[in-house]
Order: structure tokens, then sequence, then C-alpha cells
């Protein structure tokens, strides 16, 4: 009985005080929500923006649940931007020196140097649209793409250490801005041409404009087991000298072909200076352009029959090849277009044209039906026959001024950006899209403001054949009355828009400014799909060909070589806080190989490397060994040092390099 009333008395203390906790907890709980109440009102903050915060801000230590990869325009390299918070996590150096990532500045196989003129450097690129590798259709998280439009190059980034690992360029042409786009399985990269130019990029005079200049398309082979772009196994085709624009490859119902718009299909060759039309308006007359329909299978079968011509020393599928053997048709597309893009199972194309209100929808099956039984409407002056465009018409849905570029959700919603309206329109898809929406088939639904001018968008895995919907991402090129004036050059704003919600509601919940750059394009992949490295799998790591470098530094293996050629090599190993030698001796003229290993373990433990007067400048992470080569020219005394904040002593971790003149 005792023991029983003991029991009892201790439940009816845990009950008080349990009650006393919550008391106090809702005390507490009141207390807070009246110091945010006060905040937000001394702040002039409305509910919807606190709700915006709470979307959007993450605690110290919790990780971003997708990452944005974005181009970055003429910085040359590309954006890592973490959601929902909005963080710049990384820039990836590609196309463009940059002195952090100490990216060309003598470190490494010279790859920074494909593409350059004889005889020029070429130090800037102009990035546009970057692409994450593909498994049936489904961002893997392994590689990422991106192009130069500047220069017609592709690069190749591995995501496992996120750094350019390849970069070609093309032979045939010196712009694209419909790459880099890839198909399924990542069996090709694809590289657009955009302005047409002869072969090469030859001397020829305006006037023979239609007989000599080209458009085309390149078909990059990419080989996942070295991760790298094998030339010996791509080719291009040949296009009409029109100005090709974006392009997207198709998938599921689609796959096997791609699809590219085109702008200038009037051949408009400009002369504002002797009074004839600018590009701007000959470029713009006609009420349609062309949608190029290329089956990209076929072409590789042709290819692979050796049915080209060796073109700048490249394989060229000639217009008039891939008009004989079917690859290439086009139909009519609203004019000046900026946006092809693939419905997630393939079954629909949309186009959207500057200079129409509309989304045009076009249908795989209709297509594929159209092409067999040769249902045209004539041929273009090239001989390419013109797909009838009402036989290959889905749906045109009037979403606003100047539609641009159209990404998609899981729930049976597009979203296309428009341009002039500085907005993002929500449309419905039709067939067995719209099942999953309470509105109609092919309607347009709402449209939130943005600011301002905005480009492409990017959601979640938009581009892919299982969108995730979630979170948009509006990449505007104007941010009038945004940010504080940073003088006449403003950034870009990017902004959040969460399209997590049925209907109307797609509030933009945080605005981001970009001043290093204009991301163009953006992909947005699951934070989890990628197996990024900590630090590098061994110490003595070489990032340019991921393994181990046998010429690596080893410690108590330090020392200066001189060898019988009279070349130098040096051999140094950095470790918190110093290099191992840190003096090093040598003669005016000396041909030197400065060998480098970083033998921390720990993560986070980088080093940097910087010779001054020599343009030296290198980053080392946990495990890697780089080589730096230069001729030892310019005699004098230089201190080395370590570039990359990395211990209490890091000032100390210096050296001399002494060169003896001659």
């Amino acid at each position: 009985m005792t023991i029983m009333k003991r029991a009892a008395g201790k439940v009816r203390l845990t009950l008080w005080v349990l009650a006393g906790l919550a008391t106090c907890a809702t005390q507490a709980n009141a207390q807070s929500m009246r110091d945010v109440e006060a905040l937000a009102k001394e702040r002039g903050l409305t509910t919807a923006d606190l709700m915006a915060a709470a979307k959007t801000y993450l605690p110290s230590g919790v990780k971003d649940e997708y990452l944005m990869f974005a181009s970055s325009g003429h910085a040359g390299h590309v954006f890592v931007v973490g959601l929902p918070s909005m963080r710049l996590l990384r820039s990836i150096a590609v196309f463009t020196p940059e002195s952090w990532q100490g990216w060309g500045f003598g470190v490494g196989d010279k790859s920074l140097e494909e593409g350059f003129p004889q005889g020029k450097s070429n130090l800037w690129g102009d990035t546009h649209h970057p692409a994450l590798s593909e498994t049936a259709g489904d961002y893997d998280g392994q590689w990422l793409f991106i192009n130069d439009k500047i220069n017609a190059r592709v690069a190749v980034i591995d995501l496992r250490d996120w750094e350019t690992k390849q970069i070609v360029k093309n032979p045939l042409t010196l712009s694209d801005h419909g790459g880099t786009f890839v198909t399924p399985n990542t069996e090709y990269i694809i590289e657009g041409g955009q302005y047409a130019v002869p072969w090469g990029s030859d001397y020829a005079p305006i006037t023979d404009y239609k007989e000599k200049y080209k458009g085309s398309v390149t078909l990059w082979k990419f080989d996942r087991n070295r991760g790298r772009i094998d030339k010996d196994q791509s080719f291009a085709i040949e296009l009409p000298p029109y100005w090709q624009d974006l392009s997207d490859a198709g998938k599921l119902a689609s796959d096997g072909f791609f699809f590219m718009n085109s702008i200038n299909t009037e051949l408009a060759t400009g002369g504002i200076q002797d009074k004839k039309p600018p590009f701007e308006a000959g470029a713009s007359m006609n009420a349609t352009d062309f949608l190029h329909i290329i089956d990209w299978k076929k072409a590789e079968k042709v290819y692979k029959a050796g049915n080209v011509e060796m073109i700048k020393g490249f394989p060229v599928i000639t217009l008039k090849t891939a008009i004989a053997e079917g690859i290439l048709h086009v139909t009519p597309e609203p004019r000046s277009p900026h946006g092809v893009d693939v419905a997630p199972k393939g079954d629909f194309i949309v186009i959207s044209g500057k200079l129409d209100p509309h989304v045009t929808i076009y249908s795989t099956a209709k297509i594929k039906q159209a092409i067999a039984n040769k249902t045209f409407s004539g041929k273009d002056e090239f001989g390419v026959p013109i797909l009838d465009f009402d036989a290959v018409v889905e749906a045109r849905i009037e979403v606003g001024l100047g539609p641009l570029h159209t990404q998609f959700g899981p729930d049976g919603y597009a979203y296309t950006s428009l341009y002039l309206d500085s907005a993002v329109a929500r449309w419905t898809m039709g067939g067995s899209y719209g099942a999953g929406t309470p509105e109609p088939d092919w309607t347009l639904v709402h449209k939130t403001p943005v600011h301002y001018n905005v480009g492409h968008i990017a959601v979640a895995e938009g581009d892919t054949v299982s969108p995730d919907g979630k979170y948009l991402v509006s990449l505007n090129k104007w941010s009038v009355d945004r940010f504080v004036q940073t003088g006449p050059l403003l950034p870009q704003n990017l902004q959040l828009v969460d399209i997590s919600d049925d209907g109307t509601k797609m509030p933009v919940i945080y605005d981001m400014a970009m001043g290093v750059g204009e991301p163009h394009y953006a992909q947005i992949i699951k934070a989890d799909k990628l197996n990024s490295w900590s630090v590098y799998p061994q110490v003595g790591w070489d990032p340019h060909v991921q393994n181990i470098n046998p010429m690596a530094p080893k410690k108590g293996m330090e020392r200066v070589q001189r060898n019988e050629d009279g070349s130098v090599d040096i051999f140094m190993t950095a470790i918190r806080s110093h290099f191992n030698p840190e003096h090093i001796y040598l003669k005016q003229g000396d041909k030197v190989r400065w060998h480098i290993t970083n033998i921390e373990r720990a993560v986070d433990a980088t080093h940097g490397f910087a010779v001054p007067v020599y343009n030296i400048t290198a980053s080392l992470e946990p495990g890697e060994s780089v080589t730096i080569e230069f001729v030892a020219d310019t005699p004098g005394t230089f201190p080395f040092y370590c570039s990359e904040f990395c211990s209490a002593l890091h000032l100390e971790m210096m050296g001399y390099l002494m060169v003896e003149p001659n």
C-alpha cells in the first residue's frame, strides 16, 4: 500500500513538473513571438516576409537540399548556389584564369590553353549553358559540361573534386549557343553553333553569305570510363546558315532526336553603316523561324558508315547527306525563339518566341507521324523538308509578353519565363500530365512578377524525366532598385520562387545579388546525388589525371635536383606550417619543374603557393600534387609563401627562391 502511494505521488509530481515546463515553454514561446513581432514592426516586415525568411534560413551547420550549377557569362566560370539558402558556395574556374584556384597560372597540363589561336592568348570565356550528366534521362551527379560561346569550346568538369578536366575547341566555328546539352545517357554532348561563319572561320566576304557561310551542330562523344570527350569518335552535322540557338535532347518518347531552334532564317546580312537594315530588323522580319528536328541515332549510323567529309580535319555529315538520309527536318516555330524544352516524358516539345505571346507545344508522336508520312509543306531554300506546322503542333497557350524558357514540375505544371512582362507563368500540361492538376489541360494558371527582365529559369531537376518541383530560380537580367547602387554596373538578381503549393501560390522568397558575372542558364540537382571528395583519395594525387602522380614528392624525399640536360626538378612538400625545402637556388635560364605535394589528410587543410614576378599561383587541396613548369629567366630574390590561410603560423609558411644572374 505504501509503495502504491509513493508511486502515485511520483506520478503526480511528474505531471506537475511537465505542466510547469509546458507553461514555461508556452510563456517563453509567447515572449519569443512578441519579440519577433516587435522586431518585424521595427523593420517594417510583413507576415509574408517572415514566412519567406523561415523557408530560406538555414542555421549554422545545416546544409542545402539542392545545388544549382549556373553559368557565369563572360566571367568564364560556373557558379554553384545552395537552395533554399541561396548562398554562393563555389566558383568553378573553367575558361578564365582564376587565382584562388590557381587555374591558368602555370599549374598542370596546360588544358586551359586548348583553343588558343596561334601566337595569341585566349584568356576569357563566355559560359552560357551548363549540363549535368544523365543516366536514363535523370541527373546522376557525376559530370558537368559547359560551353564557351565566344570561342566555341566545351569543358568537362569532374564533380568528385569540382575541377575542370578537359577543354576542347570546335575546329569548324567560332561561336556556340545551343550547347551544352546531353543525350539521355550522356552518350553525346551537343554543341550547337550560333552565328554562321565559313568553315573554320576562314575569310569570306559577307556578300558570299548563302554560299560560303555555314551552320552546324557538333556531337562530342563522351567516354564515361575516362571522363573525357573522345575527339576521335565525335562528328558534326552541317546545317543551313541560319543562326542556330538553343537545343535540347529528346528522352523517353523522343529518345534518339534532339531539337534546336533558330533565328535569322531570313539570312539577313546587316549593313547599317551602308544604310541597310540592321541585323535586329533584318533577322526578325519573317513571321516564323525554323525548329530543327535532328535524328542523332540515324546520324550516328551515317557517321560510323564513313559517309562524311573531312573539313578542317573533322568529320562532317554534309547538309546534302543529312537531307538524303532523313537526319534533318524543320518545321515553323514562333519567330525569334529562345527556348526549346522537352517535357519529362519526352512526348512534347515546348517552344517560346520572344515576339509571340504564346508557348507552342509540339507533339513527338505527331512529328514522327509527319516524318513517316512525309507530311511536308515544302522545302526551305537549301532543300530541307519542312514538316507541316498544323500536323505537328499539339496546342498553343497565351502566357504573356516575351516568353523565353520553360521548365517542368512533377505535378502537371510547366513554368515559362516572360522577359517583357518580368514574370514567371505557370500553366498546365495536357494529356496525362493534366490529370494531376485541378485546372483544365493547356491552361494558364498564374503569373508571379519578378525583378526584372527574366531570361532563363531553373526548376529543381526540371530538365529531367523526374522533376522535383518545390523551388524555381528566376535568373533576372536587371536589378534596378533591388540593392544598394553599386555604380553604373549592377548585379544580376537571382530570385527564389516557392512553387511547392498548387494553383496561384508562387511567392518570391529570396533576392540574391550576383555581382561577379551573368548567369544565363542553370540546372538544379538534389544535393544527395553528388559524391564529392572531402580530400583526395591518396597523398600525391594528380587531379588532371585523377590518379597518383609518380613524380609526387613524398615526406623525406624533398630535394632540388639538377639534371644532366641542365633542367632542374624541385621536389617540395607542404604541411602546416612550412614548405620543405625553404631555400631554392637556381641559375638564370634554368628550365624548372617544381613539384609540390600537400601531405595533409585533414579536411579543408588547403595550402596555397605563390611566387612573385613569375606569375605562379597554385591551390593544393589535401593530398594534391601539382607540377609547375617555367624558365627562371629573371634573376633576383623572390619570397614565396602559402596564399591560403591555413594555420596560426600561416604568415611564417614561406621560403626564398634565389635566381643567380648569369
